[in-house]
């Protein structure tokens, strides 16, 4: 009776300790997420049209911006910032974006020391992983 299970813990011990290693050398090695992972938000200022539709349908009131009009009487971004501290990552706002501005992004190294530095300043975010990647000059 008690043989058995003496038997079967051994062979799980022995087959991990064969078996393959499942450590991630992490941060040496960055892990390969899957495409739907949900880590942060990732603001696109250019795509924005200040509809503020992201700010009405947020359920923990993270996102606030500001706008003004230009000479053409269309409204330019000019504030976008986010209390991540706050927020859920549920997607609603993303979801709710019409030009896709707004959009979950993979990157996952979002600790801090601090709260304060919960508050994003989205559109220099931006402007900081353009220059990162390339894309700004």
């Amino acid at each position: 009776m008690f043989g058995n299970g003496l038997i079967k813990g051994l062979r799980i011990t022995l087959k991990r300790f064969y078996g393959p290693n499942l450590t991630e050398y992490y941060p040496e090695v960055k892990p390969n997420l899957p495409p739907r992972t949900r880590s942060s938000m990732a603001l696109e200022p250019e795509k924005c049209i200040s509809c503020g539709l992201c700010v009405n349908i947020c359920p923990n009131q993270v996102i606030n911006l500001t706008s003004e009009k230009d000479g053409n009487n269309k409204r330019v971004l000019k504030t976008y910032h986010m209390n991540i501290g706050r927020c859920l990552l549920c997607g609603l706002c993303t979801q709710s974006c019409p030009t896709g501005a707004l959009r979950l992004s993979q990157e996952f190294e979002n600790a801090v020391y601090h709260r304060e530095e919960l508050q994003w300043d989205m559109i220099a975010r931006s402007k900081r992983s353009n220059k990162l990647s390339g894309k700004e000059g």
